[in-house]
């Protein structure tokens, strides 16, 4: 039997059409079978947490078959409550498949502490900045006999000295004694 009389043969069309028939009825099976394995079309609804507790934020994702992961955070919010969710991802309102990580950011107990630079001998001109760039704030300035003009002398917060090296939360008020440029007497 030759090759050309084997393809218009009727055991040639039979085995063809039964092939192209298992392929249908495989790719229905594969697709009813991965429609109901992947939920296709089933979507939750991520809930607004801004401003919620850690329990919650829990709650209300476990309601709504969410799982909540939380990620560290050294920014703290004064406008939110301690420990209460600041940023979360996916944001709220978008639709995702049961059981997806919601990655919660939560506000810390207060603004982390920041090491106090040398101040002592430096010009207000360069304290300053100094300052405002690790997140303190300048407070009072109080001016003594000195004749170094606008010298910082001593550096306080909450009316204790404070010297290089001490720990203070950021955007505390540091106090500045300068010189007036005046000579002592």
């Amino acid at each position: 039997m030759s090759f050309i009389k084997f393809l218009t043969s009727k055991t040639f069309f039979l085995n063809l059409l039964l092939a192209v028939v298992a392929i249908f009825v495989l790719s229905y099976l594969t697709l009813r079978w991965l429609d109901s394995t992947t939920k296709h079309g089933e979507f939750e609804t991520v809930p607004d947490l801004t401003g919620t507790s850690i329990s919650i934020a829990k709650a209300e994702l476990e309601k709504n078959n969410l799982v909540m992961q939380i990620q560290d955070s050294a920014n703290y919010n004064p406008d939110y409550p301690k420990f209460s969710v600041i940023e979360q991802d996916p944001k709220p309102g978008f639709k995702v498949k049961e059981n997806r990580k919601i990655y919660i950011t939560l506000n810390p107990s207060g603004y982390r502490k920041v090491l106090v630079p040398e101040l002592i001998d430096r010009t207000f001109r360069q304290a300053k900045p100094t300052l405002e760039a690790l997140g303190f704030q300048v407070g009072t300035i109080r001016y003594e006999d000195n004749i170094a003009k606008d010298m910082v002398l001593e550096v306080s917060h909450n009316g204790e000295k404070i010297k290089q090296g001490d720990m203070l939360p950021k955007t505390s008020k540091i106090d500045l004694v300068l010189g007036n440029g005046n000579r002592p007497e």
